[in-house]
């Protein structure tokens, strides 16, 4: 025997941080899926209680005259009210005929009719092409073979030994062989490349067939592609016998084909993002955060199911039921109104601290730890760190991830407080406005950030340079 402690977690502090750290979508797929499986769970515009039974039809009658069967004045009966009352529909306190009586539209068949249709797929799109293209039926096969292993970007990542080797037999590697340049000849042009360079000298073989002259490009797409990527411009001018000049007007038509021919064909929608937190400026130019909860409905537990369930005389299994149903559906409640008073807390702190973005943007983010934040909240770091995780933030400088409003920082020479996105903020303005015949080595940078009273270490610039996604000065140099 022993005497000690222990820190566990209950099951509604685990649904608790669960639901804290779900961000809006997932929380609405996530009381969806409650909704569905709790039937004690409810949305408040739902009735409490049920609806009071139906009042008749206005001049309703029997539909049976006699009980004698097969009368004929039964089916003329039927007729007339069906005539009178057809799609009869409940509204309020009373019955009225729908719509379509009336000669208006129905909104639902609207709504279906006004759907758009899937987007076609590459794979479609190609096949109706294929299906007028000539060879014989090895051919053929084999060139639907390609087309089935093509990805989204249209390329074939398989090697056709690979694609033989699935095929059991139904394909030789000669009708792959022979069908690949027919598959590479259909539109968008690329479609079927192994690898970038073939995919783009597919392309420029289009412009040529089409009357273009681009000699010069597709010898710079066999042999100068790695000294195109190091900005080597004089050398490729002097090994090809053409001007710097001419050089770059030939890497700008290359620039104009497309790395990726399937994307042009399908729909690709953007990922939606919806903010949890809105933040606007009031009259005095204080911020001021509410949440945006127009979408995630408010809750309720049934009240007969819960009259029910305190009912001694239900049976055992029915009521247990009921308890544990509706006990769930309390913890999920009780979750949700948490999140949101953590977050709009959380949010208030955070904001309140970086007043000077609305006014000076991302170049006056002060450096804003979630220590900070969790002492002044009065929680846990980790609780600070689930609530802002996936979150988005709408401001009127637009939709930025609340996280990007916690992070370190630097002190300047003058005593202000950086954050480390106002210094990345810095370095990219500097290099923006460098001369770009001339660029700026990481070094020069370091010396340009001491100018501006922000002393970090070379390393530090390399490391920000590349996450801004800025190639070094040999890169950026413009000739």
């Amino acid at each position: 025997m022993r005497l000690e402690q222990r820190m566990k977690l209950a099951p509604r502090m685990i649904q608790a941080m669960e639901i804290l750290q779900l961000p809006l979508m997932a929380l609405q797929e996530r009381i969806d899926a409650e909704l569905a499986s709790n039937p004690v769970l409810e949305l408040r515009e739902a009735a409490d209680e049920a609806p009071a039974e139906a009042p008749a039809l206005p001049d309703e009658r029997d539909l049976v005259i006699r009980d004698d069967n097969d009368q004929p004045e039964d089916f003329q009966r039927s007729e007339t009210f069906r005539d009178e009352n057809e799609m009869a529909v409940w509204e309020g306190d009373d019955y009225r005929p729908a719509r379509a009586s009336f000669g208006e539209r129905d909104a639902k068949l609207d709504a279906m009719a006004n759907t758009p249709a899937p987007a076609e797929s590459l794979y479609e799109y190609l096949i109706d092409q294929w299906a007028f293209v000539e060879a014989d039926a090895a051919v053929r096969k084999a060139g639907e073979l390609i087309l089935v292993q093509l990805d989204e970007d249209g390329y074939l990542r398989q090697k056709l030994d690979d694609i033989v080797a699935k095929a059991a037999g139904a394909v030789t590697l000669a009708d792959l062989q022979a069908a690949l340049p027919l598959v590479q000849q259909l539109e968008p042009a690329g479609v079927g490349a192994r690898d970038l360079r073939e995919c783009l000298l597919i392309q420029l073989a289009a412009m040529d067939a089409a009357g273009q002259n681009v000699s010069l490009e597709r010898e710079l797409v066999r042999s100068f592609t790695h000294d195109i990527e190091a900005n080597r411009l004089p050398l490729i001018a002097r090994k090809t016998s053409n001007t710097v000049e001419d050089v770059k007007a030939a890497i700008e038509r290359l620039s104009h084909l497309n790395p990726r021919p399937g994307s042009l064909i399908g729909e690709r929608g953007a990922p939606v993002i919806l903010p949890d937190l809105v933040v606007e400026l009031d009259e005095a130019g204080n911020p001021v955060v509410r949440l945006a909860n127009d979408s995630v409905p408010p809750l309720h537990i049934n009240r007969m199911y819960q009259r029910m369930a305190r009912k001694r005389d239900l049976d055992k299994g029915a009521r247990q039921f009921l308890q544990d149903n509706i006990r769930s559906a309390q913890w999920l409640i009780g979750a949700i109104y948490q999140r949101r008073a953590t977050m709009l807390h959380v949010a208030q702190e955070v904001f309140a601290a970086q007043k000077d973005f609305f006014t000076l943007g991302q170049a006056a983010l002060r450096p804003l730890p979630m220590a900070t934040v969790a002492k002044k909240v009065g929680v846990h770091v980790a609780t600070i760190s689930r609530a802002v995780a996936g979150k988005y933030v709408q401001t009127p400088r637009g939709i930025f991830p609340l996280r990007m409003f916690f992070s370190g920082g630097t002190t300047t020479q003058d005593g202000e407080n950086l954050a480390w996105d106002a210094v990345r903020d810095k370095l990219r303005e500097i290099i923006d406005n460098e001369d770009k015949a001339n660029p700026l080595g990481d070094d020069e940078l370091v010396e340009a950030l001491t100018q501006a009273g922000i002393q970090i270490a070379r390393r530090t610039v390399a490391k920000y340079r590349s996450l801004l996604k800025i190639p070094p000065a040999r890169q950026r140099r413009q000739y």
